[in-house]
């Protein structure tokens, strides 16, 4: 057998999602794996150690992980995790590396070669491996069943002979991944739903899926519409112009979901408590960067809170809230970036160093923090020899 892959129980206490498959251990077993699943890795995410074991993997404990040459998590490691993993073991999760230097410092004392998904640069080659895609879809996705939980009113339109309910307004702040699933999922439940973004090549995107694109349209929008698909700075007027109009349409809204993230910094902050006291009674706001402090004034992660009698969802881990659907496509998006350091003739693990996705997502190595986002500075990586 080649390389030992150990898949392990998230040990933080609100994750619910597990890092391998029933189909990713038998594609790790076809590609001569042997792979070590913790007991009850896979139990919130639907998946019984009898699917693992079917699939070809052994069902072990903790104290397992100790011989592994690769593990697969979903979450960063804890120390007490780290403590049981050997030197040199190739660790790959999504490990929220922003702010936490020590976290990154304590992995590369522990001699791991740590991985973080995160991070995969977004280029043809790693579409499979983007975690944040696979992820963010399904947060916009859970974004808008969450508001309709707490939401007292039908989505819909419907017309009975008891009288017509009209259909909810929802307003989509950002058109990114989860937002364009946000606005697909309000539309399919039969909303009436508008969308901003900083983006002016965003409007395109937000028309196709039946939203209207909410925006001061002047003659510097247009300019910067012809700029291509990235974020052009725009003028202090016309971003005063634009907040203008943000805060009337908010007014009319049932429904707001803001998903506005910058890696590595604090959330944008997008809806102020005017804003949410401007919306109509029973009003539902879902914030998608909370973890990042939030994009509407008086969230609270993981807590539903009532802010000028707008009902505030604050999950911090929306995938989580549908874990059966965002483990397979996790699962997916590690055990393809795991093949690419497959020595095919050994079977083993060998790194890559010259290699764009190691170079891009590769936090420590052999014993020093190698990323230059991190303070790396280890030759070879940091400055791409």
């Amino acid at each position: 057998m080649g390389s030992i892959v150990f898949i392990t129980k998230e040990s933080i206490g609100s994750e619910t999602r597990v890092a391998a498959s029933a189909e990713t251990v038998k594609k790790m077993r076809n590609l001569g794996f042997d792979i070590m699943v913790e007991a009850g890795a896979g139990v919130l995410s639907r998946i019984p150690d009898s699917e693992f074991e079917a699939a070809g993997a052994r069902i072990g404990s903790v104290g397992d992980a100790a011989g592994a040459d690769v593990v697969l998590k979903v979450r960063r490691p804890t120390e007490a995790e780290i403590a049981g993993y050997k030197s040199g073991a190739v660790v790959i999760a999504i490990m929220d590396p922003y702010g936490n230097d020590e976290a990154i410092a304590a992995m590369a004392k522990a001699g791991l070669s740590a991985f973080a998904m995160e991070l995969m640069p977004r280029i043809t080659r790693a579409q499979s491996m983007d975690v944040l895609s696979s992820q963010a879809n399904l947060a916009g996705y859970q974004a808008v069943i969450e508001a309709a939980s707490v939401y007292d009113r039908a989505l819909p339109m419907m017309m009975t002979a008891a009288g017509t309910v009209p259909a909810a307004k929802v307003f989509v702040m950002g058109a990114g991944v989860a937002g364009l699933q946000a606005i697909a999922t309000a539309r399919r439940l039969g909303a009436a739903v508008s969308a901003t973004d900083v983006r002016p090549a965003a409007k395109e995107q937000v028309a196709s899926l039946g939203a209207k694109f909410i925006a001061v349209e002047d003659e510097e929008f247009k300019a910067a519409e012809t700029a291509g698909g990235y974020a052009k700075e725009m003028s202090k007027e016309y971003q005063a112009k634009q907040a203008a109009l943000v805060a009337e349409h908010i007014a009319k809204q049932d429904i707001v979901i803001t998903t506005a993230l910058i890696p590595g910094r604090p959330a944008p902050k997008l809806v102020s408590r005017q804003m949410l006291a401007s919306m109509k009674p029973g009003a539902v706001a879902v914030d998608l960067a909370v973890e990042r402090g939030g994009n509407i004034e008086g969230v609270v992660a993981d807590e539903v809170v009532d802010v000028e009698d707008v009902k505030v969802i604050g999950f911090t881990n929306l995938p989580g809230r549908v874990a059966a659907s965002a483990s397979a496509l996790y699962a997916k998006n590690l055990v393809t970036f795991l093949e690419t350091m497959l020595n095919k003739e050994t079977k083993s693990v060998v790194l890559n160093l010259d290699d764009e996705l190691i170079k891009a997502t590769m936090l420590t190595y052999a014993g020093d923090v190698v990323h230059p986002a991190f303070g790396g500075t280890k030759k070879g990586i940091a400055d791409g020899q």
